[in-house]
């Protein structure tokens, strides 16, 4: 019978097999969040690593308040990130070439350009975001969370992520009015 999160965080408090399966549930999410905000394999594998070693920590700490507690590893892995940016002291782009996929026939090598130097500028563009509105996208496209996941996750409303969505896209045409 599978268990409810509420009842996997309860024992997870002291029971190490209840922890792994929150780990196994959301290590992948955890993992592309951190990836795109730092575009390197090896930071996003450790940086997710201490988020699950730092949630293991202080799990009889955690309180439900109303997100879930995927939330509750989303913050952790959100000042990890940040703190690592903090640490470098520059700004790295976020790697979504990943995200970007080719038409279905083989286009011709001049498309294929084309296309590169188009999801090269988006990228750019995205960088140049405010983190807050990085992060929003990555939930939107890599995740595919709903406006109301999201909104949990962040700790606004449903109406509020909807604004700044919209404004981040008119941020991003803004940027990108010249580039294509």
């Amino acid at each position: 019978m599978s268990q409810t999160e509420e009842e996997l965080v309860e024992r997870a408090r002291c029971d190490a097999e209840a922890f792994g399966a929150l780990y196994e549930r959301y290590v992948d999410r955890i993992y592309n969040y951190v990836f795109y905000r730092t575009g390197n394999v090896s930071e996003a594998e450790d940086l997710t690593a201490r988020v699950f070693y730092r949630a293991l920590a202080h799990i009889a700490e955690y309180r439900q308040r109303g997100a879930p507690f995927v939330a509750w590893l989303y913050r952790i892995a959100h000042n990890l990130v940040a703190n690592w940016h903090r640490d470098r002291s520059r700004r790295h782009e976020i790697r979504l070439d990943d995200l970007v996929t080719l038409a279905e026939k083989k286009p011709g090598p001049e498309h294929l350009a084309e296309q590169s130097e188009q999801a090269r500028a988006l990228l750019s563009a995205m960088a140049r975001l405010p983190a807050e509105r990085q992060e929003l996208l990555i939930f939107k496209f890599v995740d595919g969370l709903s406006n109301a996941d999201i909104g949990r996750i962040m700790g606004r409303s449903e109406g509020a992520i909807k604004s700044l969505y919209h404004r981040t896209l008119l941020a991003l045409r803004d940027q990108l009015s010249g580039n294509f």
